[in-house]
């Protein structure tokens, strides 16, 4: 679709050109090639082709102030014309695709070839009657015609079976890919634009813009298409997506007027014309360069996406669906090298790499134990010649035990696995999207669930973002409360009421409310629109003064960033002298001020001493009671000499203050508890805000951050640069160390100080766990720090553009108490997996010892190899279906982050496993082999090779089914909890697939005939066969009343990895989960890095010796070495317990050892 339909799209256009070049004054091409152009060469094409922006406007038949009057035929029209602004997005897999990869799996491919064999020796019978004495024992039972007719059903079957395992799995990938791109759209629905049209501003999605639009742009916005700049303040954009220069262009209408898609907005503001949209775009072209076809351009593409990260990162909200799972991920490491493989991918790669070597080792040993047996048996003890004839009949056999064999390596490998992860992380991501949380990249819900804290922005996310201002201060009276007009100096009141109309941001308004009764709109920037709200307050109208000066008659304006924090806008005067309106937060503003009006509103002397005073009298006491100070200034300037307006420490100084005024910004009702359940559940939350540290404090202590008389830290940016950074002004992690875990509230902090913190958190190595952090984050600035987090939350409503594109997750209500129930739903995936595990492994170990012993002891596996197919499919699909959907509960805020070192199977876990696991071989066991005298029907056992089904083996496999349908239940628990049935019924899906699974096995026992190997049942032995299943709960009950402090095994086992308790057959799985960079590794590397391990170790011992140390530290180092090396041979990648331990023994006792390994 990618190419065709973009060439399609470019012959559609060039015949548009001719025909519609009267419609509009230019066509598609003429304005792509302006837009290729730069600084003075685009501007010297814009006066000379077009007369200037207004002359395009006029072209594109558009007004530049009041935009395009918005009917829609005219917008068809421009949409056919000039294109739609979105790129076409690459074509889905097809169903068949999916099958055909699905098909790929190698155990199925195995099994495919064995069940073709098979299916073809079925047909083939030896010559001459008495082929059943030629062949001995071999042939029995074949001479039954009717039996021999029907051996090629087991090889159907097979076939039959692998065909709905491969639907079923392609099934799950279409529709995971489906809701995939449901995601896609809707993070693209997301992204609106301010559009002028009918002279009113109004947000569009970014799909609707059409060129001949004004759109507004501002601070923190991503361009969504082509244009020209028509008027703008200090406007700045970063084109590094575009260009690969980092520094930021500045952009003027006489300068520099060309503005890109996909580049940021990083200061100022101002109004474009737009002039190509969608593939005409400049982010367009290159996309259409990359190709959204064939296999090579993919490569290509993924090529380019490596060289230039920030371009596809940037470019991402014009893809429409572009890019599924896979696209996503890449975006991802693209956006982030340092993001490791989510904790529980890690552990489940590796835990699924060996259960399959397990497995595959078992079912090798059965088929060469099952080869022997026969050949002994036939060819040794009963001495016969091999025959000629006989030959197919040996191998029929030889493929029958090599089909057992698979179906043994099939249920022991664990394909269910990575199901079960995508199944619960697509339910949940769904779900999450009611609970406000938009989900970017699909392992930040499962991260979200260990993170142990939280940095947290307050404007906005712990307050409601409805600035109002309360009190003021003017003509050196401090008010309490908002005064009458009538009280303050009218020089004052004049002055402030034009400071603060026209220097902020037009597009702060305060607008009627929807409903009556309700509280005013307030639209733009929220403290802006509390200093408006106090000029209508005060009773005067900000509209009328912004209608007499218009945006375009405003001189010069300092638009606010978080270096100056504050903003300053130049009007000229009548008389031709300038006068500057200044406001910003007080002590930063007051600094530069050396005059306050009085109380007459004529200005006075301002001296530091009354400086110091105004912090103590008035600052301070607003500060202590929350509220955010602002302060409001003014300075003229004479006409001659024109001063330079680029100097702004000279300008932007010896200021007059107006007033100061006190804002409140008050608490979020809901966030005081929610910030109670993060604590309770390990969590520690952090406040990182730009505010003064009393306001910080105070709300700090209203939302129960902090609670007087605890030990924390309260510190402002300074003071934490001072403790962090040593004499020559690096950052030292030791230092961070010493005080991050006691901070709690950050106030007046850089987006640098939110980076550094996050990162010394992240980095530090004092606690045994290594730190989860999760950020939130609005502003442009935001961005390396939601980035480096393991999850950042970007703000829906008040975020920009770039935050929400350097996000993990979008909280579409910007509110805490939304991050919580993110919390709650990531340790329900990792809660949901852990249940599906303890059933799955539990279903593994009893088929896989029933399949080898029963294949070892009667030379037929109880379990055939349709129904352990079928078992497979209850196991893996199904299970992970049933389990993986269960809805979260309060209770998993009640416990502690799991960490990334506990491993995924607890020693509660185990022993349900193994308890379990012998309940039922205990069971089967005395039903294979005492079986048919307690039923009082034919033994099963050595039935000869197209014996029909016994009534003994089909009660053995329905037994099997009902005891892991009932333990299936048991499963729904993890930390060792009694009622299992707690809330079942809120889970439809668990209940419907339970119901579904034993309807099935009634029809497959009572009517599965030959295909399945059954005999049909009576409802004694049906009632037995659930009786016994039964027995599970009560069994789960008994297995649940003795202590894991008696299972002295478990512990014993666990003990390699010091903190957890883990059983020995999961060591060699769980026992490494620091060192990601070295689980990265191939395994070839791994023995060479092993080899690099030991040489270290070795050498410091030397060095340890070399430094005179005393020998007992030496000799632990080298107890030490030789019992990981020890682990290591049973790991198969280096132990981390020696990668901490040698950085631990090396720091303290060395001075000349090299650094640990553990990034080797």
């Amino acid at each position: 679709m990618g190419d065709m339909s973009n060439s399609d799209f470019y012959a559609k256009n060039q015949r548009n050109e001719g025909s519609h070049a009267a419609g509009f004054g230019c066509t598609v091409m003429e304005l792509r090639s302006l837009m290729e152009l730069r600084g003075a060469e685009a501007k010297h094409k814009l006066q000379e082709d077009y007369g200037e922006v207004e002359g395009l406007c006029k072209r594109l038949k558009t007004s530049p102030t009041e935009g395009l009057a918005g009917v829609q035929t005219d917008l068809d029209k421009r949409k056919e014309i000039f294109g739609k602004n979105l790129i076409p997005p690459k074509k889905p897999k097809t169903f068949l695709q999916l099958v055909w990869e699905a098909l790929q799996d190698v155990t199925l491919i195995i099994l495919e070839i064995a069940a073709i064999i098979s299916l073809g020796l079925s047909f083939y019978h030896p010559p001459g009657e008495s082929s059943g004495q030629v062949c001995g024992a071999a042939a029995g039972g074949v001479e039954d015609e009717g039996e021999s007719e029907a051996g090629w059903i087991e090889g159907a079957a097979i076939l039959l079976s692998v065909v709905c395992v491969v639907l079923v799995t392609a099934f799950n990938d279409w529709s995971k890919e489906k809701q995939f791109r449901g995601l896609q759209s809707r993070i693209e629905q997301e992204q609106k634009f301010q559009v002028v049209r009918g002279s009113q501003v109004i947000q569009l999605p970014v799909a609707d813009i059409v060129v001949g639009d004004i759109a507004q742009i501002k601070y923190g916005d991503l361009l969504p298409a082509d244009g020209v700049l028509i008027q703008g303040n200090d406007l700045k954009i970063d084109e590094s997506s575009l260009t690969g220069e980092s520094d930021h262009v500045k952009k003027s209408a006489d300068k520099d007027p060309m503005l890109l898609s996909g580049t940021h907005v990083m200061e100022g503001s101002g109004r474009m014309v737009v002039t190509a949209v969608g593939v005409n775009s400049q982010t367009g072209i290159i996309f259409t360069l990359l190709g959204a076809s064939t296999e090579e351009e993919e490569k290509k593409e993924k090529k380019v996406k490596k060289q230039d990260g920030a371009a596809a990162m940037e470019m991402q909200p014009l893809k429409s669906a572009e890019g599924g799972e896979a696209d996503e991920k890449e975006k991802k490491k693209v956006s982030a090298p340092k993001k490791e493989k989510s904790v529980l991918q890690g552990k489940l790669t590796k835990l699924a790499v060996q259960i399959g070597k397990a497995g595959l080792i078992m079912s090798a040993i059965t088929v060469i134990i099952l080869v022997l047996y026969f050949c002994i048996d036939n060819f040794v003890m009963n001495k016969r010649p091999w025959k000629q004839e006989c030959t197919p009949i040996y191998v029929q056999y030889f493929v029958k035990f090599f089909i057992i064999g698979v179906t043994v390596l099939v249920v022991a490998v664990p394909e269910g696995l990575p199901l079960a992860v995508t199944i619960s992380l697509a339910y949940s991501v769904k779900k999450m999207m009611k609970d406000n949380n938009l989900v970017r990249h699909l392992d930040a819900c499962e991260t979200m669930g260990n993170a142990t804290a939280i940095c947290s922005d307050k404007t906005g996310t712990l307050t409601t973002n409805r600035m109002t201002a309360v009190q003021c201060y003017v003509g050196d009276v401090h008010y309490k409360k908002i005064p009458d007009p009538g009280v303050l100096p009218p020089k004052s009141l004049d002055l402030l009421y034009y400071a603060i109309s026209l220097n902020s941001a037009y597009t702060s308004k305060i607008l009627p409310p929807d409903k009556d009764g309700s509280l005013p709109k307030q639209v733009g920037n929220k403290t802006e629109c509390g200093l408006l709200g106090l000029v209508l307050e005060l009773k005067r109208d900000y509209q009328t003064i912004r209608n007499q000066i218009p945006e375009e008659k405003l001189y010069k304006v300092y638009t606010f960033n978080s270096v100056r924090k504050s903003m300053s806008t130049v009007i000229k005067l009548p008389d031709g002298s300038f006068r500057m309106y200044s406001k910003g937060a007080s002590e930063i503003i007051l600094k530069k001020c050396n005059q306050i009006l009085n109380e007459v509103g004529e200005p006075r002397a301002f001296r530091p001493r009354d400086k110091d005073e105004m912090v103590k009298k008035v600052i301070e006491p607003m500060a202590c009671d929350g509220l955010r100070t602002i302060c409001v200034a003014y300075r003229d300037f004479p006409r001659n000499p024109e001063p330079n307006w680029d100097d702004e420490n000279n300008i932007l100084n010896d200021l007059t203050a107006i007033c100061i005024v006190g804002i409140e910004d008050p608490v979020r009702p809901e966030v005081p508890d929610a910030i109670q359940k993060c604590q309770r559940a390990g969590i520690t939350v952090r406040m990182v805000t730009g505010d003064n540290i009393n306001t910080a404090r105070a709300i700090a202590i209203k939302c129960g951050i902090i609670h007087p008389g605890e030990d924390f830290l309260c510190i402002d940016g300074k003071e934490f640069n001072r403790r962090i950074r040593n004499e020559k002004g690096e950052v030292e992690q030791e230092r961070i160390d010493k005080v991050w875990p006691k901070l709690r509230v950050l106030a007046r902090s850089s987006p640098t100080d939110k980076h550094t913190l996050v990162k010394g958190i992240i980095d530090s190595t004092m606690v045994d766990q290594r730190q989860v952090v999760a950020v939130t984050g609005d502003g442009t600035n935001d961005g390396p720090a939601l980035k480096k987090a393991d999850v950042g939350f970007a703000m829906g409503i008040a975020g920009t553009d770039v935050a929400k594109e350097a996000s993990d997750i979008i909280l579409t209500d910007d509110n805490f108490s939304s991050i919580v129930k993110a919390v709650m739903w990531g340790r329900n995936v990792y809660d949901s997996i852990s249940k599906f595990l303890q059933f799955q492994l539990t279903v593994n170990v009893v088929a896989v010892i029933v399949a080898f012993t029963g294949a070892c002891i009667t030379q037929d596996s109880p379990l055939k190899a349709v129904q352990m197919l079928w078992v497979n499919l209850i196991m893996d699909t199904f299970a992970s279906l049933a389990l993986a959907t269960e809805p979260p509960t309060e209770s998993l805020l009640r416990r502690k982050p799991y960490g990334r070192n506990k491993p995924l199977i607890s020693s509660t876990m185990t022993k349900n496993i193994l308890g379990h696991a012998v309940y039922q071989l205990v069971l089967i066991f005395t039903l294979l082999f005492v079986g048919e005298q307690m039923f009082d029907i034919d033994s099963g056992r050595n039935a000869p090779l197209h014996a029909p089904p016994s009534e003994h083996y089909t009660i053995i496999f329905n037994t099997f089914v009902m005891m892991q349908l009932f333990n299936e239940i048991n499963a729904r628990k993890i930390h060792g909890e009694r009622n299992v049935f707690d809330g079942i019924f809120g889970n439809p899906i668990f209940c419907s697939i339970v119901l579904g699974t034993f309807v099935v096995q009634v029809i497959i026992v009572q009517f599965g005939g030959k295909p399945f190997s059954c005999h049909p049942l009576s409802l004694e032995q049906w009632m037995w066969c659930v009786f016994i299943g039964l027995g599970e709960l009560v069994w789960g009950q008994v297995i649940a009343s003795i202590p894991n402090s008696k299972l002295r095994f478990l512990r014993r086992a666990g003990q390699l990895t010091q903190k957890d308790e883990l059983p020995e057959e999961d060591v060699s799985e769980e026992n490494q989960e620091i060192d990601h960079a070295e689980r990265e590794l191939r395994r070839g590397q791994i023995l060479w890095f092993r080899g690099l391990n030991r040489i270290q170790t070795q050498i410091e011992v030397v060095n340890t010796f070399k430094s005179g140390t005393s020998f007992q530290g030496a000799g632990a180092l080298r107890r030490q070495s030789s019992t990981t090396s020890q682990t290591q041979d049973v790991t198969n990648v280096s132990s981390p317990s020696h990668v901490s331990l040698s950085n631990a023994i090396s720091s303290p006792t060395s001075a000349t050892a090299p650094p640990s390994t553990g990034q080797c």
